[in-house]
């Protein structure tokens, strides 16, 4: 048995499972919204209450850990660490209060690892797909093809920072389409920009906003990541849910079947973005997968192991 934590900016999760034939058999997770990264600021980096409110997180987490007796944990820390001053004092301190070493991993090292826990569950694999995993900091997209990695980079798109420094609609698009101009940019530079808007190729999005998305539409009473992974989300079911989320207040949004309770004020942002993407690469849809960051740990965990993984 192994274990495998993220700390992201929005949220801390933890999964618990082993490797079989290269694939990933999950066991169990448990997550944690606790906003590390809301309220940082560039000077003092990040707030108190937000880190008290993850290491309480994390102290929990070990205990399961511990209890597993599981043979190996590794612990990864993303945009809100990389961008903060007190990123590394907040490392040693998850070290001496829980015993985890959190490793802090660069924008490269997420994307890489992000896609190697989306192409596992991917099916049917199309020959051509642009990932991305939307998270509370940052976006990581990588372009993936006949199995390479033809582009990968992370980008300073994330829910939590959208909803605290652009509180309002029309300063979050502005923002999210300066993001994505980057990104066509930096595809075209790499040669690539004509292989995303080939017809073969699929946009496939991970992370919380996108399965929240999914367990919307299906209504989901209890989350089931069997039903999410590979369910495709058509554009013309988004935008009614979008205008619908937009007439709620954020306690309302979180009544609804299929919403994870503290995403209620990030929903809207966050849809916003997935609609900006699927326009900027005109695509009609996106295919969700629940697999992510988390199983990327764990293979390439077995990679380092000799251990054979089933995918390129």
């Amino acid at each position: 048995m192994q274990a495998a934590i993220d700390v992201g900016s929005n949220t801390v999760r933890l999964l618990l499972g082993h490797l079989e034939n290269g694939r990933v058999v999950p066991h169990r997770y448990h997550r944690a919204i606790t906003r590390l990264g809301g309220g940082a600021t560039a000077e003092k980096g990040l707030a108190p209450a937000a880190v008290e409110r993850t290491l309480f997180a994390l102290e929990a987490m070990a205990a399961i850990v511990s209890e597993t007796g599981v043979s190996r944990c590794r612990a990864v820390g993303t945009e809100a660490l990389r961008r903060a001053v007190n990123g590394g004092a907040f490392a040693e301190l998850v070290r001496s209060r829980t015993g985890i070493f959190l490793e802090i991993i660069d924008g490269e090292e997420e994307a890489r690892l992000s896609a190697l826990g989306v192409l596992a569950d991917l099916d049917p694999r199309p020959e051509s797909c642009l990932i991305f995993d939307l998270g509370g900091g940052s976006t990581e997209f990588i372009l993936w093809q006949d199995g390479k990695v033809l582009f990968q980079k992370s980008y300073p798109l994330g829910i939590v920072s959208l909803c605290e420094q652009w509180p309002d609609e029309a300063g979050q698009k502005e923002h999210i389409q300066e993001i994505l101009r980057r990104l066509r940019s930096d595809l075209r530079d790499a040669g690539e920009e004509e292989t995303v808007l080939s017809e073969g190729c699929r946009i496939v999005g991970t992370a919380g906003t996108v399965t929240t998305l999914a367990a919307l539409l299906l209504e989901m009473t209890e989350y089931d990541r069997g039903r999410i992974n590979n369910l495709h989300l058509p554009r013309k079911d988004l935008l009614p849910l979008l205008d619908h989320l937009s007439e709620l207040s954020p306690q309302q949004r979180e009544d609804l079947p299929g919403m994870e309770k503290g995403r209620g004020d990030l929903i809207v942002p966050g849809l916003l973005s997935v609609l900006a993407i699927l326009d900027t690469f005109h695509r009609n849809e996106l295919v969700a997968i629940d697999s992510g960051l988390l199983e990327g740990v764990l293979l390439s965990a077995a990679g380092e192991q000799g251990e054979a993984i089933d995918i390129p």
